[in-house]
């Protein structure tokens, strides 16, 4: 699996539990830290921590494991080597909004 193949199937889990505003931005001109970031929000800290237990259960079936940072936080990252998948609690996406950040990124059609 590509990386950017990789970030569709983070995006596509994460579209499926409902998760909002989904983006996924390809930073490998940008950073050495990944090719990808996947972004998406949650409505509560349950969901939060939901989705990303399913993104980490279903990578980890589809033979890319990941390592899960933040537990118990408002905002979750998941490392996949090449591909980062950060979700956020709404608060938490609006305060350190990496879309600012990586502005320059290109955002990948979904």
């Amino acid at each position: 699996m590509t990386s950017l193949e990789e970030a569709k199937k983070i995006a596509e889990v994460l579209d499926a539990k409902k998760a909002q505003e989904v983006k996924v931005l390809k930073v490998a001109d940008l950073t050495f830290v990944a090719e990808y970031f996947v972004l998406a929000t949650g409505t509560s800290s349950t969901q939060v921590k939901s989705l990303a237990e399913e993104v980490e259960f279903q990578m980890k079936e589809a033979g890319v494991p990941g390592h899960l940072e933040g537990k118990a936080s408002d905002w979750y990252l998941i490392d996949f080597g090449s591909v980062i998948c950060h979700i956020f609690e709404p608060d938490a996406r609006s305060h350190y909004n990496l879309e600012r950040l990586w502005a320059d990124a290109e955002e990948i059609e979904l």
